[in-house]
């Protein structure tokens, strides 16, 4: 069987992306996903998204880790899915899909070239727990263990320090994504990821952008409104706008923003 598949990357977080509204692709097969998604002998990506039919929202994305497991929500992938909506025609305008943590609204800026600004609503966050003054864990779609760092990132030896945390006791069996963070200014950080399921650093990730975003918001006790940060990843730079309620520390009208690139196209036996 021939599988038509697209690349794309969100600030070096990269997928292979395959349209699946005929619902033919091997959902079950995870080794199949984890060699598709293999630097070395497959395709090549920190995950796999298959753009399947929805009966309310224009698509659902149902998303793989590069091991080949089903995982919760991805931001930079849920950009990339809506580009190659836009870019292969399934939808022509501002559009909702559907994933596993709910709807997604987005918006989109520029031409539709093969790299697109895509503004992607995140859900709303009504928790977040403060376990030291620099240190946050909550769920974006994802769930993210965020700490904020004196130390330049460069510096880490991110691998090491990361598992310490995604596999202690507490988080083990789930698992965590990983982030430090460096405070550049109120709104402006820089950050680095160890990504659960990838078991490794990506370039960015995008519910982890979304996380450290909030999370500085708690930490620089921002004022009650509307805030926009802008964040530096390896791969690029992104930035996150919400609304804050700082009486209940909550968070609504999270939009996640940043560039969703077309890498190449192509056919893989499979």
């Amino acid at each position: 069987m021939q599988l038509n598949f697209y690349k794309y990357q969100g600030t070096g977080n990269d997928f292979i992306l395959v349209d699946d509204r005929e619902l033919t692709f091997p959902i079950e097969d995870t080794a199949l996903v984890a060699l598709l998604c293999d630097r070395k002998f497959g395709i090549g990506a920190d995950g796999l998204i298959l753009l399947q039919p929805h009966p309310t929202q224009s698509y659902f994305m149902k998303y793989y880790n590069s091991d080949g497991k089903e995982s919760s929500m991805c931001g930079n992938g849920g950009r990339c899915l809506a580009a190659f909506a836009l870019h292969t025609g399934v939808v022509n305008c501002t559009h909702s899909f559907m994933a596993m943590d709910g709807v997604h609204d987005v918006e989109i800026e520029g031409d539709l070239n093969t790299s697109v600004w895509i503004k992607l609503k995140m859900k709303d966050v009504e928790q977040v727990e403060i376990r030291y003054n620099n240190v946050f864990v909550l769920n974006t779609g994802s769930p993210h263990y965020v700490q904020f760092i004196p130390q330049n990132l460069n510096s880490l030896d991110l691998v090491a320090d990361a598992k310490s945390i995604r596999y202690n006791e507490e988080f083990a069996k789930e698992g965590i994504n990983v982030n430090f963070i460096n405070l550049l200014g109120l709104h402006h950080i820089s950050m680095r990821t160890y990504e659960r399921g990838v078991e490794g650093e990506t370039l960015s990730c995008g519910t982890g952008v979304t996380a450290a975003t909030l999370s500085n918001a708690l930490l620089n006790n921002l004022p009650n409104g509307v805030h926009t940060t802008e964040v530096t990843t390896p791969g690029g730079n992104l930035k996150v706008t919400f609304t804050y309620n700082a009486a209940n520390r909550t968070f609504s009208n999270v939009w996640l923003q940043g560039p969703a690139t077309l890498v190449f196209k192509g056919v893989v036996e499979i």
